[in-house]
């Protein structure tokens, strides 16, 4: 018996129809992104290989291949203020991580309702304040003679005019604005920790650091990637706050990378070296951004 195969058209074949109405609508966004975020950055990466002076002009848009990029390699300035820059990323990453997790521990454990909603609130505040006020804030609380902390203290300590005290009041107030964002997405993460897991590991033992080490954290490893690429690029590239609370001062003890890059470009004029500055540092925030999933990133195992 013959069989008559009915022949339809493959749908691997078919030409595709183009929506547009769909690309009329995500068009505004795509380009909005293509002009404020890769324009910039081309624009960032041209000037660094330009000669580019805004005090001396004559000869700008000369073009110096890698020159800018070995004369920041060669400036001594720019590796003390990326070492501290460096130095205080750490120290804000480690402080904040742990007081992070151990706040929302904290709130987690609570059966308080009332009091989780206003920790909750109270702990958006520091957050929702702008750098710059953040800053000028510490310049209040760290003043010498009439600053809250040397009245909680009893002592005048020169925080403000002291290389060592000044960096370190730089580092705390980075640490009290941005541990309660640690908190809120440490909080986040422990939320998707099932409960019937932590039911059952509380059955097993009643070792409160074995339940939150084979429990709890390993659901907290993705919250702590994100909020370790999320700082770091916010360290890397923070001024508001150490420009209204020190100036980069003493002499150059708390000037960051970002205040050096900023007083290359707009006091010694010279933004083809600055923008060379610029792309490094770019380039260093995506290394350590690979560097914080390849090490740091485990997702949860199914069970």
């Amino acid at each position: 018996m013959a069989t008559v195969a009915a022949v339809r058209p493959s749908s691997t074949g078919r030409r595709r129809r183009v929506n547009w109405a769909g690309v009329a609508m995500i068009a505004p966004s795509i380009i909005s992104l293509l002009l404020i975020g890769l324009y910039p950055l081309l624009f960032a990466v041209s000037l660094s290989l330009q000669r580019y002076s805004l005090n001396r002009p004559q000869g700008n848009g000369t073009f110096r291949g890698l020159d800018n990029y070995i004369t920041v390699l060669n400036d001594d300035l720019f590796w003390g203020s990326l070492g501290r820059t460096l130095t205080m990323l750490i120290i804000v990453l480690i402080a904040q991580v742990l007081l992070g997790i151990g706040i929302a521990l904290l709130i987690d454990s609570s059966r308080w309702n009332f009091v989780n909603w206003l920790v909750k609130t109270v702990l958006v505040v520091p957050i929702a304040m702008t750098p710059a006020v953040v800053g000028l804030l510490g310049v209040l609380l760290f003043n010498r003679e009439f600053g809250f902390i040397n009245y909680m203290l009893g002592q005048p300590i020169n925080w403000l005019g002291d290389p060592t005290m000044a960096m370190l009041a730089v580092i705390v107030t980075d640490i009290w604005q941005w541990t309660p964002f640690a908190a809120l997405v440490m909080l986040s993460s422990l939320a998707t920790v099932p409960l019937d897991m932590v039911e059952a590991a509380r059955l097993d033992t009643k070792n409160a650091w074995t339940i939150f080490r084979y429990v709890r954290l390993p659901y907290l490893w993705p919250g702590i990637t994100a909020f370790l690429i999320i700082r770091t690029a916010d360290v890397l590239k923070l001024f508001d706050m150490p420009f209204t609370l020190t100036r980069g001062g003493p002499g150059v003890s708390t000037e960051l990378i970002s205040l050096y890059i900023q007083r290359m470009g707009f006091r010694i004029f010279d933004m083809g070296v600055a923008s060379a500055q610029a792309v490094l540092l770019l380039v260093l925030c995506i290394v350590l951004a690979r560097a914080y999933i390849r090490f740091f990133y485990r997702a949860p195992e199914a069970d």
